[in-house]
């Protein structure tokens, strides 16, 4: 996993949301998901380049069912942004890099 991406318990995950300074995308996701672990590589491939703007996290949501029931996830993957500590966007399944990059963006 590449070392930009950090993985968050409920715990972490809402010590986090109330101190970045930085936009966070949260990835909901679990090991025995097909498409989370497709979309492992592209979030990596992110993480890498926009790393040092914003802040990619994962959240296992078998270890971890308090923060994706307060957020409604009901689907993984599920990447929510936040900025301020206040949802801006979700996104819920596999998709494109590129959109990915235009959600990344609007929120920088």
């Amino acid at each position: 996993m590449a070392e930009n991406i950090i993985h968050l318990d409920d715990e972490d995950f809402d010590e986090l949301l109330k101190t970045s300074e930085k936009p966070i995308m949260v990835d909901f996701w679990a090991p025995w998901c097909g498409p989370c672990k497709a979309i492992g590589p592209t979030l990596e491939a992110l993480a890498a380049e926009y790393g040092d703007q914003i802040i990619i996290a994962k959240v296992n949501v078998d270890d971890n069912p308090i923060s994706p029931s307060k957020h409604n996830v009901q689907a993984i993957p599920t990447l929510i942004f936040f900025k301020d500590g206040a949802v801006v966007n979700q996104i819920t399944g596999m998709v494109a890099k590129e959109k990915l990059e235009e959600a990344i963006k609007s929120v920088l």
